[in-house]
């Protein structure tokens, strides 16, 4: 991803997200992330993948 996703002012309605200790995250498991990264790339399981986006508040 190029550069840091940015914190909108309304949640991404598309994203639901469970990390109540990331900075993009809203109450109701929204997500308020501009865009978000998901990698590895060839990941062949939700086991090998992760959130690039991720910010600790």
């Amino acid at each position: 991803m190029t550069g840091r996703a940015n914190k909108m002012p309304q949640a991404n309605g598309g994203i639901k997200c469970v990390v109540n200790t990331c900075h993009y995250y809203g109450s109701g498991d929204h997500c308020y992330a501009d865009k978000i990264e998901v990698q590895p790339q060839n990941a062949k399981s939700t086991d090998m993948t992760d959130c690039a986006t991720f910010l600790p508040e």
